[in-house]
């Protein structure tokens, strides 16, 4: 699990939550004030069906994978990665036999695909347009996912707005219907709370979630794209069967120096 991103959410949902309860607390009220199933039913309902509008179904089906996403670790260290395309380098330096070997243990499907490239006998070029052409469309699927998560952000607090609108306009056409004095003012002080509450769920739901989530993603991206591009250019070391001190050394250059592996380690 990633730790950053539930601490995160639990803050979050922690000081949010506490400030509600203070809030009511302070004003004798209930913390079941701050809950209306319509306005939410706007927000969530007008967010998905606009963004379902927008993107195409089997995108939006992806959301709830995506959310499940945000909340995992890293699938691989690259400190890891460079050790095991050391490990292949050094295989390929005897014979093609043993890093065949080398590589049926392998986890990461990418860079496996790779060897097998190379042990098929697949020129330098040719592995190299392969390889790209593999990290370039799984740049722009995910891309496209952060895009579906920053669009869900955009949407939830326009739909907050829409509304908070509707609730002023069920106030103000109910102001003429009979309600004198305080009584007056106690109905518009309730419509009034029920109408913000939209856009309180539109808000906390976009800067808690979509939009946080939307950068998680963009983020893991650009990590996956460093790691893509280091097994690219480990791949096509090994291609060469340069020496595996060579090849650590030129991918350590990928990864910030403290968290570098070293053989001695």
């Amino acid at each position: 699990m990633d730790i950053a991103t539930i601490v995160g959410l639990i803050l979050g949902v922690g000081l949010i939550g506490g400030s509600m309860f203070l809030a009511a607390f302070s004003y004798d009220l209930s913390m079941s004030n701050f809950w209306n199933l319509e306005s939410m039913m706007i927000v969530l309902g007008g967010t998905l069906s606009a963004t379902a509008i927008a993107f195409r179904l089997h995108e939006v089906k992806r959301v709830f994978g995506l959310i499940g996403f945000v909340f995992k670790k890293p699938a691989f260290q690259l400190g890891d990665v460079v050790d095991d395309i050391v490990s292949l380098g050094e295989a390929y330096r005897k014979d093609r036999q043993s890093l065949e070997q080398q590589a049926s243990n392998l986890r990461n499907r990418f860079l496996k695909d790779g060897v097998v490239f190379i042990t098929q006998g697949v020129s330098l070029e040719m592995l190299k347009e392969m390889m790209n052409t593999r990290e370039e469309y799984r740049e722009r699927r995910e891309a496209s996912e952060a895009g579906l998560m920053k669009t869900l952000g955009t949407y939830s607090p326009a739909f907050g707005m829409v509304g908070t609108l509707i609730g002023l306009i069920m106030m103000l056409l109910g102001m003429g219907k009979g309600a004198e004095g305080g009584d007056m003012a106690t109905k518009l002080g309730m419509s009034m709370s029920i109408a913000l509450i939209t856009t309180f769920y539109g808000a906390v739901l976009a800067n808690l979630l979509f939009l946080p989530f939307a950068e998680k993603i963009t983020s893991r991206n650009k990590e996956n794209t460093v790691c893509g591009e280091l097994i690219i250019e480990g791949l096509c070391l090994i291609h060469q069967k340069k020496h595996p001190i060579v090849i650590r050394d030129m991918l350590n250059s990928y990864i910030p120096p403290a968290e570098r592996k070293y053989p001695e380690e």
